[in-house]
Formats: structure tokens, sequence, C-alpha cells
């Protein structure tokens, strides 16, 4: 089972990437708003469907996001900015995780907003400074870990973690 899984991921990059946030990411934020507001299905099918289809191109965003940051600090370590120790184990993920936080976090998480305004057809950019706080608090140490995966399991992963930051907002928000 896991070697089609690897299979698939490999051959359809973004595909496998849009498959999996959408359906992964909807979970999540069905799940959060199910413990929020005790409201299982608060959408109409519409809505549905433009959610499961924002979570989708969020995962390709996603998936380019995970490649350029590695680049980046593949980039600063020639550079002489980091040191070759930055380049393996544990401190690559911690570091790949941090800059990909840092510098792509924020932008990713405002076109995800974007993306539910315009779903919504309204302007509202409540709650995102305690979206961009998940960075620092969920994401980095959880990216740290979806980091130390081999690729094949890192854009999966991070889908997943998406299921559960949905059920922590749920019962904390």
């Amino acid at each position: 089972m896991f070697n089609k899984y690897v299979f698939w991921v490999r051959e359809f990059p973004r595909g496998s990437a849009f498959f999996q946030f959408a359906l992964l990411g909807t979970i999540g934020e069905l799940g959060g708003l199910l413990i929020k507001m005790a409201n299982w299905f608060p959408w109409n099918i519409q809505t549905l469907f433009l959610k499961i289809l924002a979570w989708g191109i969020l995962g390709i965003i996603i998936k380019y996001g995970f490649v350029g940051m590695k680049g980046f600090v593949r980039a600063q370590v020639e550079a002489g900015f980091l040191s070759k120790k930055y380049l393996t184990g544990w401190r690559w993920a911690f570091v790949v995780s941090l800059v990909t936080n840092i510098f792509f976090g924020p932008v990713m998480m405002f076109i995800h907003r974007l993306e539910d305004n315009l779903i919504v057809g309204e302007w509202n950019m409540a709650g995102l400074e305690f979206a961009w706080l998940t960075l620092l608090w969920f994401w980095i140490p959880a990216h740290t870990i979806t980091f130390k995966l081999k690729e094949e399991y890192q854009i999966g992963i991070a889908a997943i973690w998406s299921i559960a930051l949905g059920i922590i907002l749920g019962i904390y928000m």
C-alpha cells in the first residue's frame, strides 16, 4: 500500500498535493467547526465544493513552498551563511521548518484567508494574527517532524497536521 502511495506522490506531485489537502484540510476545517459550533455541516454544497477546491489549491502552493524553502536553505549553506551541518538530520529539518514558517507561512495563510473571503463573499481578516502565531507554537515543531521524514511523506503529513490544528483551534477558539 505504501509503495502505491509513494509512486502516486512521486509521479503526480502537484495532483497528490492537491488531493491530500483537498481531503484532509477540509476534514480539519470541518472538525474544528464541529467542535467549536457543534454543527457538523455548516456549509451548503457549493461552499463545500469551493472549500475543497481552496484546500486543494493550497496543497499545490504548499508543495511549491516546501521545495522552494529547501532550496533556500541549501543556497544559504552554499553562500556560507549557514554551516554545512544544517544539511542533514534534525538540524536540516528544524532550519527548513523555521524558514518555511517565517518566510512562506504568513503569505500562505494570507492567501488561504483570501480564498475564504472569496468563498463567503466578504472581507474578513479577523483571527489572522492568531493564525500567524500558530506558525511559532504549532507549525515550526510540526514541520520539523515533517521535514525529518522522507520527501514522499512530507505533503501527506502536512495535510494530516491540518486536521490536528483544526481540532486544536476548534477546542481553544
